[in-house]
């Protein structure tokens, strides 16, 4: 796992979000369950090797705080945005994904479908 930035090339975000990148099979299994909380200005980028909406779908088993969750396709661009509460099980994109980028749900409002979202 190493850490990342997200950057939105479409708008500017209030303040940088600090992102570990998670591509292992434990590590998004385990996302935010047994978790306390999430820091404003951090998250967690969930990468998939193919682009997919059911390769992309979320739990919220045992993750106990909402989350914002940002769906973010292989060209970089938000097609979903969603806020998941806890243990509602499943949360599935509306179109194809690549990335799942769960931050802090006040900062949700940050990202919308079509942004251009970078990683660096």
């Amino acid at each position: 796992m190493n850490n990342k930035e997200v950057k939105n090339r479409s708008k500017t975000l209030m303040k940088p979000i600090s992102i570990k990148i998670c591509d292992s099979f434990l590590c998004k299994l385990r996302g935010y369950t047994f978790r306390a909380g999430i820091k404003e200005d951090q998250g967690l980028l969930l990468v998939e090797e193919i682009q997919s909406r059911i390769a992309t779908s979320i739990h919220m088993v045992f993750v106990f705080f909402k989350l914002g969750i940002v769906w973010i396709n292989e060209d970089g661009i938000v097609v979903d945005t969603r806020t998941a509460y806890p243990f509602i099980s499943f949360q599935i994109p509306r179109a194809p994904a690549k990335y799942v980028l769960e931050i802090s749900p006040k900062r949700l409002k940050e990202f919308s479908i079509g942004d251009k979202i970078e990683f660096i």
